[in-house]
């Protein structure tokens, strides 16, 4: 099956500013029922790891002065790798799904979706409703809902928001839609930055990750599967799910630093100095006191390529705000198009915004380290989950599985392999052109387990 059949496909690789050209190169093995759903979340997945392995297959030819290798895409590989972090085991251990406080819940006029897997988010929404903590969340449930019953959703929404949780109301009817897909700018005039020859697209190139969950996560171990030096900076006040850690953090190494502190913002600045990728995942503003605005960090290093990540639109009021995937899905209608005919809210197959935005925040990366060899400057990068969740709704129609599909089977795409956390059962990456590595060079390191440098 080729790309020709697939308008998502040529309709991302524009967003990114591919050659069209270039989609010759590209096909998919088609796999039946995968990521099924009423909205087309199995064309959003392939086309997001699509273009991201078309983006790798040109930087690597770039590099090496060759054609641009084949790339095919398995849908198998696709549809496995977007609930990565549910094929995950850890000595056979299946991770933690959503908390207990997190999920849909009836209010008095509608419906609210709340996230309270992390802890000061969990402690928030408590306290933003007047519920004492007693640390039993199954005892917490039924007055959690007790309490959210008995009050309009858009009030929870505003209150818990404003103590710094997380609460959404579910919206009735489909967003508008956001435009772009992605935001592609260049600032500077640094001269190019020529790539030696290499075995991986990305190989050599240093790139600090300050990003947590699923979406930023993806992409940059996405990056590290290619090649690129990639090491995960967090706060020590900010604790990571281990198993979440376990799941993204192939391929990285992972280090602590708090900003706030003048020896580790010594340390940061170091390795600023000679990275060549910075993606942020944090709410906008709150890494800006920091110095590290993306203005200012491309100021700092001309020729910088910046990727930042958001939740919501950009240009919209919610811009500054807290989110996740699932909330994304429930204020922009997502929710209810996928929901039952009782009423109930419904969700996607998969963590869908997630990680499709991971695999484009990836793959534009990779083809800004392709222009910047010719063209120079710095990048920045701007993308949203609202943004995807716009795309899935409004520009993606669904396309035929073909005739010749095979029956998906996950099997194929997992593996097992031995690590400071334990033996890992583990998705492998989908991202693929003739010659790609099939597996990460390392697993997940402990979180903030390394030293803060490059290795």
């Amino acid at each position: 099956m080729t790309w020709t059949d697939d308008k998502a496909t040529s309709d991302a690789w524009a967003a990114l500013g591919g050659r069209e050209d270039l989609l010759r190169s590209l096909s998919y093995r088609a796999v039946a029922g995968v990521l099924p759903a009423r909205l087309p979340v199995r064309e959003l997945a392939r086309a997001t790891v699509g273009v991201c392995s078309l983006a790798a297959a040109e930087l690597l030819a770039r590099r090496n002065g060759v054609p641009v290798p084949a790339v095919t895409v398995d849908e198998g590989a696709v549809a496995t790798a977007f609930v990565s972090e549910r094929h995950l085991r850890i000595d056979d251990r299946a991770p933690t799904g959503f908390a207990p406080l997190s999920g849909f819940w009836p209010t008095a006029d509608g419906w609210v979706r709340t996230h309270a897997n992390y802890p000061h988010h969990r402690a928030r929404l408590l306290r933003a409703l007047g519920i004492a903590d007693t640390g039993d969340d199954r005892a917490l449930r039924p007055l959690l809902a007790e309490e959210l019953a008995a009050r309009p959703a858009l009030w929870v929404q505003e209150a818990v928001c404003a103590a710094g949780g997380l609460a959404v109301a579910l919206a009735r009817e489909t967003a508008a839609p956001v435009r772009p897909l992605l935001e592609r700018t260049v600032v500077g005039a640094a001269a190019p930055r020529v790539l030696p020859a290499a075995t991986l697209p990305a190989e050599g190139v240093r790139v600090l990750d300050l990003t947590r969950v699923i979406a930023g996560p993806v992409a940059t171990r996405t990056l590290a599967q290619l090649g690129a030096d990639v090491l995960r900076v967090d706060s020590p006040r900010l604790p990571e799910d281990p198993d979440a850690h376990a799941d993204t953090g192939m391929g990285k190494r992972s280090t602590l630093l708090d900003l706030a502190e003048a020896a580790d913002r010594r340390t940061f600045e170091e390795l600023l100095d000679s990275a060549d990728v910075v993606v942020t995942g944090y709410r906008p503003g709150s890494l800006d006191h920091y110095g590290l605005a993306p203005d200012a960090l491309l100021a700092r290093r001309p020729g910088l390529v910046v990727a930042q990540l958001q939740a919501w639109d950009p240009a919209g009021p919610w811009a500054g705000r807290r989110g996740f995937d699932s909330l994304v899905q429930a204020a922009t209608g997502i929710a209810v198009v996928e929901g039952g005919e009782d009423g109930r809210p419904g969700v996607l197959p998969a963590q869908a915004l997630d990680h499709g935005t991971g695999y484009l925040l990836a793959a534009a990366v990779l083809r800004s380290l392709t222009e910047r060899q010719v063209e120079g400057g710095g990048r920045l990068l701007g993308l949203s989950l609202a943004a995807t969740a716009s795309w899935l709704l409004h520009g993606i129609r669904p396309a035929p599985t073909g005739s010749t599909a095979v029956p998906y089977d996950p099997e194929p795409w997992l593996t097992e392999a031995d690590s400071p956390y334990g033996k890992l059962r583990y998705a492998l990456p989908p991202v693929h052109y003739a010659g790609a590595p099939a597996d990460w060079r390392r697993t997940p390191t402990r979180w903030g387990s390394d030293l803060p440098r490059w290795s």
